[in-house]
């Protein structure tokens, strides 16, 4: 017999997912799906993460706070605790998340609590943390063990451990950002092409958007979303990877927007114009 009070909560849990979904992006990972993928927080306040299981079996995640640098080639490095600068220090001190750990049902969504308390004194700027969603591989009994093992000899399993990480941030104070766009170059390599885009930022914050590129007659020839520059550098470089049909029409000039997501405006960041071979 299910409960009242389960049921009611379980469609609580699935409202708090649609809702997530709708106010950004989802990202799956294995049978995880995380809602939204970027969580930002001005000033102090409270948000939520919504995780559901998108698998047949039941699953435990364990959820934790790590640093991670950009650097210019847009990809991320794990910064150890004791290399943490005094911001990174900070936004770990200041974050705070529950649960911890989670076991859910298949097709169950559960939200993950995040709160801010900025301590007195903190000096203006943007302030991230990343948020990691590690799944659990379940343990195995002694008789699934014997069952599947080799009758002799050393059997070696291995199992994937499926993760997301988001980033959460804490802005704090008036904060202001530019970007820009340089140079703009199609790569060509044994695993397929690209665009190469060399893009700047200023200010005291990050930017995030997307990449959009248009014929002069103003078709969309490529687009790529979530592209972030992050405070710790000023420059970096994006790479759109192409399909055939979309490489073969990259010729001549071309106009390249960097925008604003639509949900969060569409405001245009940067824009530059390339004439490509």
């Amino acid at each position: 017999m299910i409960r009242l009070s389960a049921i009611h909560h379980y469609a609580i849990g699935l409202a708090a997912l649609s809702e997530a979904m709708l106010a950004a992006p989802a990202q799956a990972q294995g049978d995880l799906l995380v809602a939204p993928t970027r969580v930002v927080i001005t000033g102090g306040g409270n948000a939520e993460v919504v995780l559901s299981n998108i698998g047949e079996k039941p699953a435990t995640y364990r959820i934790s706070l790590e640093l991670r640098r950009m650097d210019e080639e847009g990809d991320f490095n794990d910064v150890a605790e004791a290399d943490a600068s005094t911001g990174e220090r900070a936004a770990l001190d200041m974050v705070r998340y529950a649960p911890r750990r989670i076991t859910l049902l298949p097709g169950q969504p559960q939200a993950v609590r995040i709160s801010v308390r900025p301590p007195e004194g903190l000096p203006d700027g943007e302030y991230r943390v990343h948020m990691n969603f590690r799944a659990i591989p379940p343990t195995e009994t002694p008789e699934q063990a014997a069952a599947t093992g080799p009758e002799a000899g050393v059997q070696i399993r291995l199992t994937p451990v499926y993760g997301i990480t988001i980033p959460v941030f804490v802005r704090k104070g008036r904060l202001e950002a530019q970007a820009s766009l340089g140079q703009v170059q199609v790569i060509r390599s044994n695993t397929g092409s690209y665009l190469e885009i060399d893009m700047g930022r200023g200010g005291n914050r990050s930017v995030y958007g997307e990449v959009i590129g248009k014929s002069p007659r103003g078709e969309v020839l490529f687009s790529m979303r979530g592209i972030a520059i992050y405070p710790e550098v000023t420059k970096r470089k994006a790479k759109v990877p192409l399909t055939p049909e979309q490489l073969a029409k990259l010729h001549g000039p071309i106009r390249v927007e960097y925008r604003e997501l639509p949900e969060n405006g569409g405001a245009l960041l940067a824009e530059t114009t390339a004439t490509l071979p």
